[in-house]
C-alpha cells in the first residue's frame, strides 16, 4: 500500500503532443533493425524457397552451392539442433522445410555468406527435385472436403433447435453468401532479424517484432538452449498490423540458427517480394448466411456459417476466428443466433494476426446481412440497424435481455445510440440522403451512395492470460526517468503514451522522461503488442512502478520540506509541501543520499477476465470500445471505378491519452480498412500455386490521393467506464472497422444503377471488376421486389 499522495495538479495525460520519435522519423534519423551497426565479420541469410505449393521437394546441388564465392555454410533442416518449429500455438510450422511441403515460397535452405549480395545470389542457384501434387487453393473447397487446421467451433444461443425455430417462425426470412478476401500486411519495414552469439553460449536477438518473448522462446527451442541464454530486442518496428506478432519468429530463428552454426553474427532482411510471398495476410472469409427477420426489419433469427482462409498451417487461427465469432453480433441484439467456424487448411501462406484479428471479418457479414435487409424491405439501412442496436443495461436484478452478447458478456456502458445520434447530426446524414436520392435521379452513369455504420468491439486478448504486462520506471539523481516496459513501438505512439503516463505520475516534463528498447533482458515474460491492449496494459503497469518510486520520494520530501506526506504535491518538475518546494532533481538526489531506492518494477493484469473455449462463453473483454461513421462515394457504372468523398468518423477514446496520436490511429484505421474493403486483392495462380500480387505493381494499397478529400474526424471524449489508464480506451484496431460505412457506400451507389432488383451481390474488395460484376449480376436479377 503506497502513501496518500495529492492528485497532480498539472497534467501531461491528455495532451496534444507529438510522437516520441516524430522528429527522428521525418528526419530520417530513427533506428531499426537494418540500421543497427553490424559487428565486425557478421554474416547474411538469404533463403532458397519452395519452387512448388505442394508435394515432397528436395534440394540437389547443395555442396555445390557450399563452394560458390563468399558462402560460409547452407543450412537445411538437419541442421536445427533444437526444435525445427515456430508454430505459436499448434506446433505444425517449421522453420525449414523438411522434404514435404505445403506452400509455393516456403523456405527450405538458408545460405549464409559474407555479404548480403553473395548470399542471395547463392540462394537463387539452388535446384530441387520436386514431386508435384495438385494443391488446395480455395477455402471453401478445402472446407467442403473437411480438411481443417483447428476443429470446428460453435457458439449458439439459445439453442440450436430454438435458432431453427425462430428462423421458421420468423415472418420474412432470406438466405445467401458473402466473401471478403485477405490482406498484404505491407509494412515499411520488412521482415528482418540480428542475432550475434555470446561467449558463454547465449544468444542476443534484434528482432523486428510485436513479440519479443515469443521469439525468445522460439530461438531457444531452435538452439536446444534455456531462455535465460537468448535475449530478444525490439527499439521499433517500421511498421507491425500483427504481421510481426507471431511471423518475425521464424526469421529470428533462421538468423540465430546461423549464428550458432558459424559462430559469427548474422543478419537476414527479406527483400520484399520475398517477404510478401513467405508471410501470411489477412485472413479471407466466406460466408454463408440465414437470416430470419419481421416487417420492420428486426432480426428475430440468424444462422451463419464462417470459413476462415488459415492458409497451410495453425499460426493464430485459432483465436482470430474465435474473435470472428465472438464480433459477429457487433452493435445488435441477437435473440436467435447460431455461429459456426471452421479454419479451412489450403496450400497457402499460413495467414496470421492483423489490425482487428478477426473482429472485422465478424462484423463485416452481419452489416453485410443487415444491409440486405433494408434493401429486400425498400427502407434506408440506418433505420434497420437502429431497430436491432443494443439496449441500455437495465436496472439491477432486471432480466439482461438485450443488452447480454451471445457469449454472455453484458454490453456495459453503451455508448452506440447517442454515438450514432450524435453523428446523424453532425454529418447531416438526413438531408444527404435526401441529395443523394436527388443527385442519382439526374445522373444515368455515376451514382453516390452514402451510409452508416456502427462498431462495438472488444478490448482484451481473448486468451486471459496473454493480459498481463511489466514496466521498470528508473529515477536518476538528476531528475531524469527511463521507461522500460512489454510493448513494443511500431508507429502506434504506445512509448509516448507510457511516458506521459509517467511523466504525470512524477510530475516532471515529458522531456525528461525517456524509453528505451523492449527488451527481454529487462521486462520477462511479455505479451505481444497486439489486440489493442498496449497503452492500456504498460500504461497500467508504468503507472504501477512510477507510484511506487513517487511514494517513497514522497517520504523524503516531507521530511525535508518540514510536512506531511499527505500533503507533497509533484508538478512541474517541483515538489511542492505548503508553499515550499524543491526541484524533482534535487530531492532525487537527496534520496540517494538517504539510501532511498529510486527505481521499481511493475505490474498488470487485466482484472476480471474468464473464457471457457469449449462452450465458448465467458467475459473476454475487459471493455468495449465504440464508434460511428458515415462514409459518401461515388461509382461510375460504365468503368466500376469507385471513390470515397467524404467520411465523418466519431470514435469512442474514453479520455484520451494524446488525441493527436489518437486522431492519426482513428484515420489510418479508417484508410487501412477502406484499402482492404476496395483496393487490396490478393491472387494466386490457380495451377501452380504461386501469389500473383507480390509488389505495389500488381497489389494496391491506398495511396494519398485515396483518402477522402472531405475526412471529419472527432474524438467522443467520454471518460472510460472501467478501471483503464486515466479512463482512456483503445484505438488501435476498432476504428478499421469505420471502413465498413464505405464498402457499403459504394454498394448503395451500386443499387442506385439497379433500384428495381434484389440488392446487388457484392464481394470485397470492391475492385472496379467487382463492381461491374454486381452491376452485371443487378441487372440480370432486375424484377419485381419480392
Amino acid at each position: 500500500m503506497g502513501h496518500p499522495v495529492n492528485e497532480i495538479s498539472g497534467s501531461v495525460v491528455g495532451l496534444a503532443l507529438p510522437d516520441e520519435s516524430a522528429a527522428l522519423h521525418v528526419t530520417g534519423s530513427a533506428s531499426f533493425v537494418d540500421d543497427v551497426p553490424v559487428p565486425h565479420g557478421t554474416l547474411h541469410v538469404a533463403l532458397a524457397l519452395s519452387p512448388v505449393a505442394r508435394g515432397a521437394v528436395k534440394p540437389t546441388n547443395l555442396d555445390a552451392v557450399t563452394t560458390l564465392p563468399g558462402v560460409v555454410a547452407v543450412l537445411t533442416a538437419a541442421d536445427v539442433p533444437g526444435t525445427n518449429d515456430c508454430g505459436t500455438i499448434v506446433h505444425d510450422e517449421p522453420i525449414l522445410a523438411d522434404d514435404e511441403v505445403a506452400y509455393l515460397g516456403q523456405p527450405v535452405v538458408a545460405v549464409v555468406a559474407i555479404d548480403r549480395e553473395a548470399a542471395t545470389r547463392a540462394a537463387a542457384s539452388v535446384t530441387f527435385d520436386c514431386d508435384e501434387q495438385p494443391p488446395m487453393l480455395d477455402p471453401r473447397e478445402a472446407h467442403a472436403a473437411g480438411s481443417y487446421v483447428l476443429p470446428p467451433m460453435l457458439l449458439t444461443r439459445p439453442t440450436e433447435g430454438e435458432v431453427a425455430a425462430a428462423l421458421a417462425a420468423a415472418p420474412l426470412r432470406l438466405t445467401g453468401d458473402f466473401a471478403v478476401g485477405g490482406q498484404e500486411h505491407f509494412y515499411l519495414e520488412t521482415q528482418a532479424a540480428l542475432a550475434v552469439p555470446g561467449d558463454d553460449g547465449s544468444m542476443r536477438v534484434l528482432s523486428s517484432t510485436q513479440h519479443p518473448t515469443e521469439v525468445q522462446k522460439l530461438v531457444a527451442g531452435c538452439l536446444g538452449v534455456a531462455h535465460h541464454l537468448v535475449r530478444v530486442e525490439c527499439r521499433r518496428m517500421g511498421g507491425g498490423f500483427g504481421g510481426k506478432e507471431s511471423q518475425a519468429a521464424q526469421f529470428a530463428c533462421l538468423a540465430a540458427l546461423a549464428a550458432r552454426v558459424t559462430g559469427r553474427p548474422a543478419k537476414i532482411r527479406l527483400g520484399r517480394e520475398q517477404d510478401n510471398l513467405i508471410t501470411g495476410k489477412r485472413h479471407g472469409f466466406s460466408y454463408d448466411y440465414d437470416v430470419g427477420y419481421d416487417e420492420t426489419g428486426r432480426i428475430l433469427g440468424y444462422d451463419v456459417t464462417l470459413v476462415s482462409h488459415a492458409g497451410h498451417s495453425a499460426d493464430l487461427s485459432g483465436p482470430v476466428l474465435t474473435r470472428a465469432i465472438c464480433h459477429v453480433d457487433n452493435a445488435y441484439w441477437l435473440p436467435n443466433v447460431t455461429i459456426r467456424g471452421f479454419a479451412a487448411r489450403t496450400n497457402t501462406q499460413s495467414n496470421t494476426a492483423f489490425r482487428g484479428f478477426g473482429g472485422p471479418q465478424g462484423v463485416l457479414v452481419t452489416e453485410y446481412v443487415l444491409d440486405t435487409v433494408a434493401r429486400t424491405l425498400g427502407v434506408d439501412p440506418l433505420d434497420v440497424r437502429l431497430r436491432n442496436l443494443y439496449g441500455e443495461r437495465p436496472p439491477d436484478g432486471a432480466d439482461d435481455q438485450g443488452v447480454e452478447t451471445p457469449y454472455g458478456e453484458v454490453v456495459e456502458d453503451n455508448l452506440l445510440r447517442p454515438m450514432i445520434e450524435e453523428l446523424i447530426v453532425s454529418s447531416d446524414y438526413r438531408a444527404r440522403r435526401a441529395e443523394v436520392t436527388r443527385f442519382n435521379s439526374a445522373s444515368p452513369v455515376v451514382k453516390r451512395g452514402l451510409a452508416l455504420t456502427p462498431v462495438k468491439f472488444g478490448i482484451s486478448f481473448n486468451v486471459s492470460h496473454f493480459n498481463q504486462a511489466g514496466a521498470l520506471v528508473h529515477v536518476y539523481t538528476d531528475g531524469s526517468v527511463l521507461v522500460n516496459h512489454s510493448a513494443t513501438e511500431m508507429g502506434q505512439g504506445v512509448n509516448t503514451k507510457v511516458l506521459q503516463v509517467v511523466a504525470q505520475e512524477l510530475g516532471v516534463p515529458l522531456r525528461t522522461v525517456r524509453s528505451t528498447a523492449t527488451d527481454t533482458d529487462k521486462v520477462a515474460n511479455t505479451s505481444a503488442t497486439a489486440a489493442s491492449t498496449g497503452s492500456d496494459m504498460n500504461g497500467k503497469a508504468a503507472q504501477a512502478a512510477a507510484r511506487v518510486v513517487r511514494d517513497r520520494l514522497a517520504v523524503v520530501a516531507a521530511d525535508l520540506l518540514d510536512g506531511d506526506v499527505s500533503d507533497v504535491v509533484f508538478e512541474g518538475g517541483e515538489v511542492a509541501v505548503r508553499g515550499r518546494s524543491m526541484a524533482f532533481a534535487d530531492l532525487a538526489s537527496a534520496a540517494y543520499y538517504r539510501r532511498v531506492q529510486l527505481w521499481s518494477d511493475g505490474f498488470y493484469a487485466t482484472p476480471g477476465l474468464r473464457w471457457d473455449p469449449a462452450t465458448m462463453r465467458g467475459r473476454p473483454f475487459h471493455y468495449y470500445c465504440y464508434g460511428a461513421a458515415v462514409s459518401e462515394a461515388v461509382v461510375d457504372s460504365l468503368t466500376g471505378e469507385s471513390r470515397v468523398l467524404r467520411a465523418d468518423l466519431l470514435y469512442d477514446a474514453g479520455r484520451s491519452l494524446n488525441p493527436a496520436v489518437d486522431v492519426g490511429q482513428v484515420e489510418g484505421a479508417y484508410v487501412q480498412g477502406v484499402g482492404w474493403l476496395t483496393t487490396e486483392e490478393l491472387r494466386w495462380d490457380e495451377q501452380s500455386g504461386r501469389l500473383l500480387t507480390l509488389a505495389p505493381t500488381t497489389y494496391k494499397i491506398p495511396a494519398v490521393h485515396d483518402v477522402p478529400a472531405d475526412l471529419r474526424t472527432r474524438l467522443y471524449q467520454r471518460p472510460a467506464s472501467a478501471d483503464t489508464i486515466h479512463a482512456s480506451k483503445a484505438v488501435g484496431e476498432p476504428p478499421l472497422l469505420l471502413a465498413f460505412s464505405a464498402f457499403l457506400a459504394i454498394r448503395d451507389a451500386i443499387h442506385a444503377v439497379v433500384p428495381d432488383g434484389p440488392p446487388p451481390p457484392l464481394r470485397a474488395p470492391a475492385t472496379a471488376e467487382e463492381v461491374l460484376r454486381a452491376i452485371e449480376a443487378g441487372r440480370a436479377r432486375e424484377g419485381p421486389r419480392a
